[in-house]
This record gives C-alpha cells, sequence and structure tokens, in this order.
C-alpha cells in the first residue's frame, strides 16, 4: 500500500528544474552533435554515426514530453500526471536502447573520455526517467483529484 503524496510547490519547482536540465542538455547534445560531433561522439566507426543518427527522432519526442510536462506543472492542469509519465517511460525506454548498444560494443569502456560521456547521459537519463516516474506516481491522486 503507498502513501499518496501531495504536490507541494518545493516538489513542483524540483521537478520542474530537473524537467529545465533535461531540455537543456538534450538540446545541447544535438546542437553539438550535428555542429561539432567531436565534442560529443564517443566513436568514429559508421556503425556507431547510424546508429547515433536514429535518436534525433525519439529525443524530439522526449522533448514534446518534458515541454508538456513543464507546462501543464506550472499551470496546475492534471495533463501533467500524462506527460511526466510519459517522460519517464521515453527516458527509460532509450536509456535500454543506448546503453544496450554501449554494452555490446564497448562504448563506455574503450572509448577513453567518450566513453566516459556516454555513460554519464546514460546514468542521467535512467535517473530522470526513474525519478519523473516515481515522483509523479507516487502524487498521480493530486493530478487526478
Amino acid at each position: 500500500m503507498s502513501t499518496q503524496l501531495e504536490v507541494s510547490d518545493q516538489s513542483r519547482d524540483r521537478v520542474l528544474m530537473v524537467l529545465a536540465a533535461s531540455l537543456l542538455i538534450l538540446i545541447a547534445y544535438w546542437v553539438l552533435w550535428f555542429t561539432a560531433r567531436g565534442a560529443v561522439a564517443s566513436n568514429e566507426r559508421p556503425a556507431y554515426i547510424e546508429f547515433e543518427n536514429a535518436f534525433p527522432l525519439a529525443d524530439a519526442w522526449l522533448a514534446v514530453c518534458v515541454i508538456a510536462a513543464a507546462i501543464a506543472l506550472i499551470k496546475r492542469h492534471a495533463t501533467a500526471l500524462l506527460w511526466l509519465l510519459a517522460g519517464g517511460g521515453s527516458a527509460i525506454y532509450l536509456f535500454c536502447l543506448d546503453a544496450l548498444y554501449d554494452l555490446e560494443n564497448g562504448i563506455w569502456w574503450r572509448s577513453g573520455t567518450g566513453g566516459l560521456i556516454e555513460l554519464a547521459i546514460n546514468v542521467i537519463t535512467l535517473a530522470v526517467g526513474v525519478g519523473l516516474l516515481r515522483w509523479t506516481w507516487r502524487r498521480r491522486a493530486a493530478f487526478t483529484s
């Protein structure tokens, strides 16, 4: 039996900061990928480049979820429940895709600093996804009442 929590102003503001930071990181990554790839690329293999080039659409969806969640939270609208759950789930899905590729291809451990940056991005993605799902689910009654 879980305890239902309220959405306090302080708690809501923390989630808004996480959403804003997540969006900024997402935008910064793709701007660098398309303008200064060497700053964020962990590998130069064609397969790696092709793999990463498959992510912009999925990351755009994540950005839509993050923006919509932030707007709904600011407006204190019930649709925040939908967008926070969609965003959290999307983040975990993206983590799973990226982490499996990185593990299968030794990206984290054999790509130097780029691999460690990739690992950090993966850990942040998982933490944000799990955090959003946990925070939202524990407060779901507050969004629907």
